[in-house]
């Protein structure tokens, strides 16, 4: 099954006699508080106009637990993530799509983590709400309760540890923006710099100007040729594991299986015991 769905695709699933639940993870990654402005509000932005019948799923509260020694965004408590999602509609098997306002971080992290929690059929909006040539609601909607249980396991969860271990063994991709894996700017976390022999992969090299996802063929070349060969094994990380859940979805896109570290950059520089590399050289 494709991990992502296009537009025209999404409206005639929705026009048939079995649609697909339809969640809607607007968020974005805001630092704007530190300049004195207002942060992103995605729920606000899904009151003003959503693909009709769509459920608003708010990252912060729904798709993580509270900030801590864990990162900015861990993993969410299970029950509650699960009833979240029953409320949402979510069913074990009904098929379930995705979308955000187009960044495509928050939306790929809904995916992973119902993909984490045993769900068979998720698919990501490509392109986001942008790709969507349909009418906007603004009517909230109200779904009957879903059945959906997560069985946790299914696919693979890294601790930071593994992280550390896979930079040596096989390839671990830092999905940060190069500078910040470089460590000539850290706007977030106590330090600059990456987990020593991670290889810099920056998730907006994913995607074209339209944000939709590069072919699967253009993205295999790229994860090969920063070290994905056949046989080796594949993790990645970010600031949160966010934009890392991206990273995975287009390894999955390209057919190479990949583990996230989900407790990411912001857990591992949290604690001063955990090496720092800075600089362009992985080490």
């Amino acid at each position: 099954m494709n991990a992502i769905i296009s537009a025209s695709e999404l409206a005639s699933d929705l026009a048939g006699t079995n649609p697909p639940v339809l969640l809607d993870i607007r968020w974005q990654l805001s630092v704007a508080k530190a300049a004195g402005e207002p942060p992103f509000d995605g729920r606000a932005e899904y009151a003003a106009g959503h693909i009709p019948g769509a459920v608003y799923v708010d990252l912060d509260q729904e798709l993580a637990s509270a900030p801590g020694a864990r990162g900015r965004h861990p993993l969410p408590d299970t029950a509650g993530f699960g009833a979240a999602m029953r409320r949402a509609g979510v069913s074990a098997h009904r098929a379930v799509v995705v979308y955000d306002g187009g960044q495509g971080w928050a939306v790929a992290r809904a995916w992973w983590l119902l993909r984490w929690a045993g769900h068979p059929d998720v698919r990501v909006l490509d392109g986001g709400l942008p790709s969507w040539e349909g009418p906007l609601g603004t009517d909230t909607p109200t779904p009957a309760e879903g059945d959906f249980t997560p069985e946790p396991g299914a696919v693979q969860l890294l601790e930071a540890d593994d992280a550390a271990a896979l930079a040596r063994s096989g390839v671990l991709f830092d999905a940060r923006a190069g500078e910040r894996y470089r460590g000539e700017v850290e706007p977030i976390d106590r330090v600059g710099g990456h987990i020593p022999g991670a290889v810099s992969a920056p998730t907006n090299e994913n995607v074209g100007t339209d944000g939709r996802f590069l072919p699967a063929e253009e993205l295999a070349a790229r994860f090969k040729s920063l070290g994905a060969t056949e046989g080796t094994g594949v993790g990645v990380y970010c600031g949160s594991g966010v934009s890392g859940a991206h990273e995975v979805l287009a390894l999955a896109l390209a057919g190479i299986p990949a583990g996230l570290y989900v407790g990411s950059w912001s857990e591992w520089s949290a604690d001063p015991e955990r090496p720092v590399a800075v600089g362009p050289d992985p080490q």
